[in-house]
């Protein structure tokens, strides 16, 4: 029964059992997978199941995904990294078992909060570098940082889960469908990641600057009315400082966030355990990044290169649609 539920696409219900799991609620629906709050009867337990969604068992690409993500969990072990118990198969649908948090996302603790202050962000954002310092030297990059992706325990521990689209040293470069092609989420992607390629440990470092700039100013440092208009903004644009725009924000950690956000991953830290080095001696900052950030840029605008781009492509497309449309009438005059 259970396994007909999942591959007519029908979730599981409380109360069914799936392997050794009997289910207990629907967490949550992912593009690509159920997540479910469940007991494991054999370790007398609460877990996570994360199952693939039935469309994704029959796209290699999707599918990809889930297993890395399965892979990666079962090599990580770390305060600040969500616990992967164990997988398996049961009627030849994969499965992912992780430990059940009791906590809330930060983005929701984001929503309810707003901006908060330096002396809160410092400490979490140090906790996220040393988790992701661990994973990185398990040469795993995450390659996803952003809000939704972290758990807040009722200590003020952060745990990073959804390794999704994580990059390590055996996975290969997978096409996926119904997925961009730069993949991440717009609004904490590294220009390197806009521009295709696959991101290092950079890459991470970027997307927690992104995070510890919104906790501090209270909103990203882009955003556009579209996705392609907020990756313009991380390919072209500087962030504007947040020493301007909260004054209670101190230089020496407008400049540490300023450097996590460099467009050229040479100019950022090279290492989270750099990044923490800088947190933790936020005196010994080189302030003079803060001389290239100049005011704030207008959030709905596109720089010239990037609206030369589009605009190019929208003539291009024009071009072809009126050549089409040209053969297509001699065509019909033709005896």
């Amino acid at each position: 029964m259970n396994a007909y539920a999942i591959m007519t696409n029908t979730m599981l219900q409380i109360g069914d059992q799936f392997d050794q799991y009997q289910i207990q609620a629907h967490m949550a629906q992912g593009g690509m997978s159920d997540i479910y709050r469940a007991f494991d009867l054999m370790h007398r337990r609460e877990v996570v199941i994360k199952v693939p969604d039935h469309s994704m068992i029959g796209d290699p690409a999707q599918f990809e995904r889930f297993q890395r993500e399965l892979e990666v969990m079962k090599t990580l072990d770390h305060p600040a990294i969500l616990k992967g118990l164990g997988s398996g198969k049961f009627n030849r649908v994969p499965y992912l078992v992780t430990e059940f948090v009791h906590g809330e996302s930060l983005r929701t603790l984001m929503e309810k909060s707003g901006s908060l202050p330096t002396d809160q962000v410092v400490p979490l954002i140090q906790k996220l570098a040393d988790g992701m310092s661990y994973c990185h030297k398990n040469e795993v990059i995450h390659r996803d940082l952003k809000p939704e992706n972290i758990l807040m325990t009722s200590e003020g521990q952060p745990i990073i889960m959804d390794f999704g689209l994580a990059l390590t040293k055996d996975s290969h470069r997978v096409t996926y469908s119904n997925l961009s092609a730069t993949m991440g989420t717009p609004d904490y992607m590294a220009p390197e990641q806009i521009e295709g390629q696959r991101g290092d440990q950079r890459t991470d470092i970027y997307a927690l600057g992104t995070i510890m700039y919104e906790l501090l100013a209270g909103k990203t440092p882009f955003t556009g009315d579209t996705p392609m208009a907020t990756m313009a903004q991380h390919l072209n644009n500087t962030a504007p400082r947040l020493d301007k725009l909260n004054p209670a924000i101190s230089t020496q950690i407008a400049a540490i966030v300023a450097t996590c956000l460099a467009r050229n991953p040479e100019d950022r830290y090279q290492t989270m355990d750099a990044l923490i080095t800088a947190l933790n001696n936020p005196t010994s900052a080189d302030l003079s990044i803060l001389d290239k950030v100049s005011t704030a840029p207008n959030p709905s605008s596109m720089s010239l290169t990037a609206l030369q781009t589009f605009r190019g492509i929208a003539i291009a497309a024009g071009i072809i649609v009126l050549l089409i449309v040209m053969a297509l009438g001699l065509q019909a005059l033709r005896p």
